[in-house]
């Protein structure tokens, strides 16, 4: 139980301690300022730069492709449209329980906006029991929860695709032949909640990498066929990418040789003068309501496995936050496409007061409560004595946890 007599003692240092961060921010912020105006006048050596000395670096910097100062309001989204959604959750896997096994709870959202159509908002649930499924990953080392949230993220994107093509046909028009199918003028996006850059994979052996990735490539080319644009949604971001690029321009030495200039150093590098401001803390200064940010290229290792489905982003101000936003590289040589994902996307923000519907609505969905993971288990205990199992239980220990005997 907490002591909350106790915790609010402490509550006074954490006030005060946030109260220097965000003087400490705002000087981080300054400096950022300046060196963002530096690097505007010198990009296009900056990024020869940086594709040069890539590999000579300790940091992972995103490469613009659009000039720093790039401002654009984003136009507003058509009153006809349509958008998908998926999210995932699960039960996860336990030896205390009656029996080892987990569930996958992968939800589908699709939402048609000014075409007096009925949304579709459910899940579909998966039960993963036999041992060649639950052990299947310890050949390469990997625990078996640490493999379930990788299907469940692989099973999330195949969800969005399989309904993102499956919609897009739904709305080809009545008067289209099989041999003349051309997707209708009724824009789509397909959402995702959370980054397209998987970068929890690049510790994965590739043939364990290989059997999540590529059913998630796969997807992405049924959504890319079908010209549904994909996108990622990420909300707090964390990421310092884009400011890294900053650090070129920062750097003291006449070449950006980190490996070379740097590796002994045991403290903050000379190039960490605004470090470690997140990407849209700098971003919330700088972009007015509706506006989005230039395009970057992501740097993530993983990413080279990826093929044109390399993984881009820009920075939006979505009016209640600056989220981040990723695409593949075949939105990004599609101008007409990205606008209009980009259009939708903040529409659906604006729709769901701060968050887009979409998520909130395919999170709702996937999301397993205590009550369920109950019922889940009560089901199976059932499936189990009529199997005719003997001794089906809990253990000791977790049956002393959910109850007290003081």
């Amino acid at each position: 139980m907490l002591d909350l007599a106790k915790l609010a003692r402490q509550m006074q240092g954490i006030s005060d301690h946030l109260t220097q961060e965000v003087d400490a921010a705002q000087r981080r912020v300054e400096i950022a300022q300046k060196l963002m105006v530096q690097a505007t006048g010198a990009q296009q050596a900056l990024t020869e730069r940086l594709n040069d000395y890539r590999d000579r670096l300790l940091f992972a910097a995103a490469e613009p492709i659009e000039p720093l100062n790039t401002r654009i309001a984003l136009k507003a989204a058509p009153k006809t449209h349509t958008v998908v959604s998926s999210d995932g959750s699960q039960i996860s896997p336990s030896h205390h329980e009656i029996a080892y096994c987990y569930l996958l709870n992968i939800s589908r959202v699709i939402i048609h906006y000014g075409q007096s159509r009925h949304p579709i908002l459910d899940s579909l649930p998966e039960i993963i029991y036999r041992p060649e499924d639950l052990y299947a990953s310890r050949r390469w080392g990997i625990r078996t929860e640490e493999w379930m949230s990788f299907k469940r993220t692989a099973a999330e994107a195949v969800m969005l695709g399989t309904i993102g093509q499956q919609t897009r046909q739904l709305l080809i028009s009545p008067g289209q032949t099989a041999l003349n199918q051309v997707p209708a003028q009724i824009p789509m996006l397909a959402l995702t909640d959370g980054s397209l850059v998987y970068w929890f994979l690049e510790q994965v052996p590739a043939a364990a990498r290989d059997e999540i990735l590529i059913p998630v490539l796969d997807a992405w080319d049924d959504l890319r066929q079908a010209r549904v644009p994909v996108m990622g949604y990420i909300s707090a971001s964390r990421s310092s990418e884009a400011l890294n690029f900053l650090r070129l321009q920062a750097c003291p030495y006449d070449t950006p040789d980190c490996r070379t200039h740097c590796a002994d150093q045991r403290s903050q590098l000379p190039c960490q003068t605004f470090s470690p401001l997140r990407d849209v803390t700098w971003w919330t200064t700088a972009l007015s309501p509706g506006d989005r940010g230039p395009i970057w290229k992501s740097a993530a290792d993983i990413l080279s496995g990826y093929g044109e489905h390399t993984v881009y982003f820009c920075y939006v101000h979505v009016g209640a936050e600056v989220a981040r936003v990723e695409f593949p590289q075949w939105m990004v040589d599609d101008s007409a496409l990205l606008e209009s994902a980009l259009s939708l996307m903040l529409a659906q923000v604006q729709k769901g007061f701060g968050y887009p519907v979409a998520l909130a609505e395919a999170h709702n969905q996937a999301v397993v409560r205590g009550g369920d993971r109950t019922q889940f288990f009560a089901l199976l205990e059932q499936q189990m004595i009529r199997a005719g199992l003997k001794n089906v239980g809990i253990s000791f220990k977790e049956a002393r946890k959910r109850g007290s005997i003081a």
